[in-house]
């Protein structure tokens, strides 16, 4: 199945590529740590023309008639913790020179820190502009030189969000006159924040969703955008929420319909409230103590066991009921920790509730 997908993606890759040449364009590519040298298995033919580096060693190829000179290494195995870029050639004098280099630089957040390397040794190389990869947020580290993370085309899941593409740099002579960030996702993604704090009703809730939906869309800027809603802050409805859940969803997805453009999709709905009167004390008695009880049990005991208790609990639930719930199948522990909130957010309810009516 991975060797398919490996097939799949690298045909889709050759294909582009060979828009690319065909329209004139001078293709240079390095190998990163998803596809070193060492991971591929079944590997797929590029152009002729596109110019593969050498995973060996650092290696420089001049452009006579553009005035450029490009320089690289391709990752040889999957985790590369040696600077690669100290044994990059040095400077071709009179043509632009760029550094390809597949690094985490001194580390990223979010990414493992391959061929890690300072910002100053690369500014001391003398290059006029490097190309760094491996960070998918967009990020211009240093300017003259210029030592840039263009980031990805396309925004892979819900934790890249935000504007995707290229950077197009403009160049005279060994002198660069722009730097320019060119969007070129198809799909958007966004995350839609609600502070829930001051809602009254759950007509409050979806009404600031709508306004933060809207927002979002028009930032997509006519693209399919593909959203989270998440939700927090303390609030008097947290126990509501989490008991509407399902209404909930279904009422952002009819928001979504309504979206312009290329359409809107609701990829997930996060609970991250807590109850308004969490700080305050329930009482002295037997139902404040369950109370802390719980939330002590749900503190200290690892979300692993409670998922172990739960799967045993599904194999013994309908096959009807694992049908609209698939999660319970193989319990995560994001679902376990949801799952815990829910719980002592509801009983705290019921709790207080019962207090408030003895």
């Amino acid at each position: 199945d991975s060797d398919w997908r490996d097939v799949s993606t690298g045909l889709f890759f050759a294909a582009q590529l060979s828009k690319l040449c065909e329209a004139g364009v001078r293709v240079v590519w390095i190998r990163g740590n998803h596809d070193a040298v060492s991971q591929i298995r079944r590997s797929v033919r590029l152009p002729e023309k596109v110019i593969e580096l050498r995973a060996d060693r650092a290696e420089t190829r001049v452009f006579d008639e553009l005035g450029v000179a490009v320089h690289g290494r391709s990752f040889a195995v999957r985790d590369v913790t040696e600077d690669l870029s100290a044994a990059y050639p040095e400077r071709v004098a009179g043509a632009l020179n760029v550094g390809l280099l597949h690094t985490a630089l001194e580390g990223r957040a979010g990414h493992d820190r391959y061929a890690p390397c300072r910002v100053e040794s690369l500014v001391n190389r003398g290059y006029e502009y490097w190309a760094l990869g491996h960070v998918h947020q967009r990020e211009v580290v240093h300017a003259e030189p210029y030592v840039v993370f263009s980031g990805n085309l396309q925004g892979r899941h819900a934790r890249e969000v935000g504007e995707k593409g290229a950077t197009l740099v403009s160049f005279e002579g060994d002198r660069i006159s722009s730097v320019e960030h060119r969007a070129l996702d198809v799909v958007r993604w966004a995350e839609v924040l609600v502070s829930t704090t001051s809602a009254q009703s759950l007509d409050d809730v979806l009404g600031a969703a709508q306004q933060g939906l809207a927002r979002a869309a028009e930032a997509a800027q006519g693209r399919l955008l593909a959203f989270r809603v998440k939700l927090s802050g303390p609030t008097l409805l947290d126990a509501q929420l989490r008991a509407s859940r399902d209404r909930l969803h279904e009422e952002l997805c009819s928001l979504s319909y309504g979206v312009g453009g290329a359409g809107a999709w609701l990829e997930k709905l996060v609970l991250g409230t807590e109850p308004l009167a969490q700080t305050s004390a329930l009482g002295d008695d037997a139902l404040a103590e369950i109370d802390r009880a719980l939330a002590d049990l749900l503190q200290t005991e690892a979300p692993e066991a409670l998922g172990d208790y739960l799967g045993d609990l599904s194999r013994k639930l309908p096959s009807e009921v694992l049908e609209l719930v698939p999660e319970l199948r193989s319990p995560t522990a994001e679902l376990m920790n949801e799952l815990s909130r829910d719980v002592r957010s509801l009983l705290r309810e019921r709790l207080q509730t019962g207090q408030d009516g003895a």
